[in-house]
């Protein structure tokens, strides 16, 4: 699963870095839908703002607009890095996660989701 989460996250990058010019030869950007419906933003508002900012190179301001999107660019090269590896024969194959593993994922991916959200809340001031 790590390895294809991956591959689409490099997949995203060319996407990322032509996004702002067929944005504006066409007029026409990506709504968040949960934040055009009701207001409230989710934890992944701001993902096409920073992922652009991050294929031009400004850090800073993919930061700004959502934190995320560079830890999950730094995660996706070195799961790029691990993919390599295991091709090469250098590391062995990836093999399923135990349980506990399983668990400790599933809370950091909340809790990533819960700080995430609330950079959303305290950047847009509903906190």
């Amino acid at each position: 699963m790590p390895e294809r989460l991956a591959l689409a996250g490099l997949a995203a990058a060319p996407v990322a870095a032509a996004y702002p010019t067929l944005a504006s030869a066409t007029g026409l950007g990506l709504v968040c839908p949960l934040r055009a419906v009701t207001g409230v933003p989710c934890p992944l508002c701001g993902g096409t703002t920073a992922a652009t900012h991050l294929a031009a190179g400004r850090l800073g301001e993919a930061a700004a607009a959502n934190p995320l999107v560079p830890v999950l660019a730094v995660l996706t090269l070195a799961m790029a890095v691990v993919m390599v590896l295991r091709w090469r024969r250098r590391l062995p194959p990836a093999r399923p996660l135990s349980p506990a593993a399983a668990r400790a994922l599933g809370v950091a991916l909340v809790a990533a989701g819960a700080a995430a959200w609330t950079f959303q809340f305290t950047r847009f001031g509903l906190l």
